[in-house]
């Protein structure tokens, strides 16, 4: 390689000096610098962002994160200089950046300061003449964030689905949200509260109804198996907001035994998340008549005793899409060998009684909230009477069965823990007579998309 060692190169005529031929690159050596060309049009970016009024540099460009508004001081213009800004904590709308000219030096050809004020901005100036100033070369809006999703604690968590999860309450907690979305429609979550379900009557005796059950899906970020009650039925959703949520879980009535005053089944406990009440479910109703024969009103009302009584109301307080269903009333008959009425599900009314069996408790609804189908919320079955009515069965979803006939003495089944479920009825005719069930404690459910 031959090398040339000279002071200057210039013309010899004309007005045009050319280096290199046709498609050759002319290339500084390392370390080597350049003057008179200009620049290229690019800043180097400094990494530590400016967080109060600073002196830019020429060359230099800086991102600006401040909790108020902040200054740049130009440098003193040259024609090729160039600085750069850039607004990190996309803020710029709330604080803005003020940009001040060196002296009497323009900005965009006036004397004047410029302003960045617009979310995500960036700008770039380039020092041009005395006429004009700096002139922005380019101006970009990117107001693009990293997503972010709901963050939260609480009850016992899994993940569903890949990017949902879900937060299971089987007693009292707090659903602790530390985070919400940056997307507003991933603040919604679904969910299920069920209260806890009622116990069954004691002697001759109806079953509990089942403890109210509500549901909503944050459709349509999370199109999950929902039950009917909520089929594309956005609006049960709820919207969260990064505070504590007290959660409540209704805990299950008492089946009566045959020795208490009145013997009507307990009521159950209520279950709550943010905006959401379960109501508990409605005690069976029992024998001795009068006050303790029919249902008691809830979630899903208890059902009646023999002789006509009725059940107990469901939906009660009533909520938009219902949360239970009525008990069944008791055969009409006056012998103490005719059936009561099964409590009601959260999915069904429960069964009537007749002169030969006592009724089934109303089915409850099922959900694939935590990734497999679930039924809840069963109503209790109306317990058998010796020697006539056979037991009911207990409804789907945790609702317990009626006592059997077999010695006049046996108590209701329990409603399965955490479903809601009624308690069955308990048994007549012996001494002494058979105790309701128990009713099943509540739940409370909520899924959120988590990244």
């Amino acid at each position: 390689m031959s090398k040339i060692e000279v002071d200057a190169i210039d013309k010899q005529s004309g007005s045009t000096l050319t280096l290199g031929g046709s498609g050759t690159a002319v290339t500084l050596a390392c370390g080597a610098t350049q003057s008179g060309f200009g620049r290229s049009g690019s800043v180097n970016w400094q990494t530590t962002p400016k967080t109060a009024t600073f002196t830019a540099v020429n060359g230099e460009g800086y991102f600006i994160n401040s909790g108020s508004a902040i200054t740049a001081n130009l440098p003193a213009g040259s024609a090729g200089a160039i600085v750069a800004f850039s607004d990190y904590a996309r803020n710029f709308a709330t604080y803005n950046l003020t940009i001040t000219p060196n002296g009497s030096e323009k900005i965009g050809g006036t004397a004047a300061n410029a302003t960045l004020n617009v979310n995500g901005q960036a700008a770039t100036f380039v020092y041009v003449d005395s006429t004009k100033g700096w002139v922005n070369v380019q101006n970009a809006e990117d107001t693009k964030t990293a997503e972010t999703f709901i963050s939260a604690t609480g009850g016992t968590v899994a993940i569903v689905c890949t990017n949902f999860k879900t937060h299971t309450f089987t007693g009292p907690g707090t659903f602790c949200v530390s985070q919400v979305s940056s997307t507003a429609e991933y603040n919604t979550v679904g969910y299920v509260v069920v209260a806890g379900g009622a116990g069954g009557g004691a002697r001759y005796a109806a079953g509990g109804g089942a403890g109210g059950y509500r549901e909503g899906r944050n459709v349509p970020v999370d199109n999950f198996t929902a039950s009917p009650l909520v089929a594309n039925a956005p609006t049960n959703a709820v919207t969260l907001t990064a505070q504590p949520y007290t959660i409540t879980v209704g805990g299950g009535g008492v089946g009566t035994p045959t020795s208490a005053t009145p013997k009507k089944g307990g009521t159950g406990g209520v279950s709550t998340f943010a905006t959401i009440t379960s109501a508990s479910g409605g005690g069976g109703g029992s024998e001795p008549l009068g006050s303790d024969g029919g249902g008691n009103p809830g979630g899903s009302g208890g059902g009646g005793v023999y002789n006509g009584y009725a059940g107990g109301s469901g939906n009660t307080p009533p909520t938009t899409p219902s949360q239970g269903n009525n008990g069944g009333a008791g055969n009409p008959g006056t012998s103490a060998k005719y059936g009561g009425g099964g409590g009601g599900g959260a999915g069904a009314v429960g069964t009537a009684g007749n002169a030969c069996a006592s009724g089934p408790g109303g089915a409850g609804v099922s959900s694939s909230i935590t990734g497999a189908s679930v039924a809840r919320a069963g109503g209790g079955g109306g317990g058998g009477n010796d020697p006539g009515a056979t037991p009911g069965t207990g409804g789907t979803g945790g609702g317990g069965a009626g006592a059997p006939t077999a010695g006049g003495s046996a108590s209701g089944v329990a409603g399965t823990c955490n479903t809601g479920g009624g308690g069955g009825g308990g048994t007549g005719g012996g001494t002494p007579s058979g105790s309701g069930g128990t009713g099943g404690s509540g739940i409370v459910i909520i899924r959120y998309k988590f990244q």
